[in-house]
This record gives structure tokens, C-alpha cells and sequence, in this order.
């Protein structure tokens, strides 16, 4: 059966109230061939994300209906692999206390991309196997930066890496950390690599049919727009975790496929 990702708006509600409702769905499930597999909510915004196993987008609005009576506003469909890669989980964490049901995990996601400046013109000068290890030495970096700042990677992109997180501090931490891996390479090794680092944070969202599909696309412009060396973020990113980070402001900037200028920052990472 197909699997959705809808979309609640539920200002004034709080995560004791958003646990019931999934257990009222989980009760009425079984007599429409449904299965509710998770759940994320975010008080603080008033969203709340449902992932559903269903025959069809009806199906799953009409055990909501009976449950509890609070219809989605946005319903898209996803691949589960995707919703794993950048959500975390496609079931409900196993529980690890009393307070367990009671945890907030809100759909919100930290979206990275890292990309070695000039890979093309590594590959020339260096030849296919040496470029080979050297981006070999980037995944490496990055990775290490991603395990310990509880990243996972989406993707390989050939000369970067795609990666998520689920807490927009350790995104941040993450990209610093990877900046300075760098420098710590370069100072000991006679072939530099140089990097550069793209972050923009949002929610699910449906973009020809594609999960976080202007929230990666976004990080991935920050990340084509920045300098060697440096981390490049958008507004959202410097109001989730401000003052604990210090940045330059890089003023208004075009980007491609979006109608608007953003707002884009740099990252003090030295």
C-alpha cells in the first residue's frame, strides 16, 4: 500500500494531547486496513506530521475523522527510505520510561551539503585513482562529523555528501567541525582539500513529489554560492540557534529557483 506524510495544524494542543490522538487512531485503524506508523509534533509551531500506511489518502482521513475528528491540511505521498534518511524513524521510538510517550519530536530537520571546490579540476591534475582517495579522505571527515553530531547521510553526491539532522545546533556543530578536519588535512598534507558547506532547516514539504524538496534544494544553493572554506546558512538556520554561534551576515542574495532574495550568513568557525 502507498505511505503518506500528512500534515496537521494544532495550535494549543500538547504533546499529551497529540499522543492520545495517535492512540485513538491506532484503536479505530484496524477497521479500514490502516496502520498509523509514527507521529512527529511540534508544540512550539503548532504542527503535527502523521505517517500512514493506507490504501489511499480517504482511508487514512477517515480514521482520523472517527478517532478524533482532526482532518490533515496537507496530505503527500513518500517513499520510506526517504522519510528514514531525513526524519530518523518510520516508527515510534521504543519506549525508554514513563515520560517516553510524552517526548517531542518535532518534524523539523537540519538539511547539509558539503562540496569539494574544484573536484573537477582535482581529477584532472591528480588522475582518477589519487582523486579517488582523496575524496575518500572528504567522506571520511565528514562522516567521522556526522557520527558524532548524530547526522545521518542522505546521499553521496560524487564530490559531497547530503545529510540531516534532526537538532539544528549539532548541524551547525557538525559543519564546524568538518571546516576545522580540513584545516588539520591541509596543514599536514601536500594536497589540499578545500571544502565548502551549505545548511537551511525546515519541515516536510512536497516539491514534485520530493521530501524537504525546498529545504534541500535551499542548502544546496547556499552550499553552490559559498566561498572555499567556509559554511553558509540561511535565516531560519542563524534564528534556531542563535547566540549560541557567531556569524557574518552576507546580506541578500539571488537564488536559482527561488523568486525571491535570501537572506544568507556566514558561520565563525575558526
Amino acid at each position: 500500500m502507498p505511505i503518506f506524510l500528512d500534515r496537521h495544524e494544532l495550535r494549543g494542543l500538547t504533546a499529551a494531547d497529540i499522543a492520545e490522538a495517535h492512540r485513538k487512531d491506532l484503536e479505530v485503524q484496524g477497521r479500514y486496513g490502516v496502520r498509523f506508523l509514527t507521529y512527529w509534533f511540534d508544540e512550539a509551531r503548532g504542527t503535527t506530521f502523521c505517517l500512514v500506511d493506507a490504501p489511499d489518502i480517504e482511508t487514512a482521513m477517515r480514521v482520523h475523522d472517527e478517532a478524533h475528528g482532526a482532518i490533515a491540511c496537507e496530505v503527500i505521498e513518500v517513499d520510506l527510505s526517504a522519510v528514514e534518511a531525513f526524519l530518523g524513524r518510520i516508527s515510534d521510538p521504543a519506549p525508554t520510561g514513563a515520560a517516553a510517550r510524552g517526548a517531542i519530536d518535532p518534524a523539523l530537520r537540519a538539511i547539509m551539503f558539503t562540496d569539494i571546490v574544484d573536484s573537477t579540476a582535482m581529477t584532472e591534475r591528480l588522475g582518477d585513482v589519487r582523486a579517488v582517495e582523496m575524496v575518500r579522505a572528504h567522506d571520511a571527515m565528514v562522516r567521522r562529523a556526522l557520527h558524532d553530531k548524530d547526522g545521518r547521510e542522505v546521499k553521496h553526491t560524487g564530490d559531497g555528501i547530503m545529510a540531516s539532522f534532526d537538532d539544528v545546533t549539532d548541524a551547525v556543530d557538525a559543519a564546524r567541525a568538518i571546516q576545522r578536519a580540513f584545516e588539520a588535512f591541509n596543514l599536514a598534507s601536500r594536497e589540499k582539500l578545500r571544502v565548502r558547506i551549505g545548511l537551511d532547516a525546515g519541515e516536510p514539504v512536497a516539491d514534485h513529489n520530493d521530501l524537504f524538496g525546498a529545504t534541500v534544494q535551499m542548502a544546496a544553493r547556499l552550499c553552490q554560492s559559498a566561498e572555499p572554506d567556509t559554511i553558509v546558512v540561511s535565516e531560519i538556520v542563524t534564528s534556531l540557534v542563535a547566540p549560541r554561534f557567531s556569524f557574518v551576515d552576507l546580506g541578500s542574495r539571488n537564488v536559482k529557483g527561488f523568486t525571491h532574495p535570501i537572506e544568507a550568513f556566514a558561520v565563525n568557525w575558526r
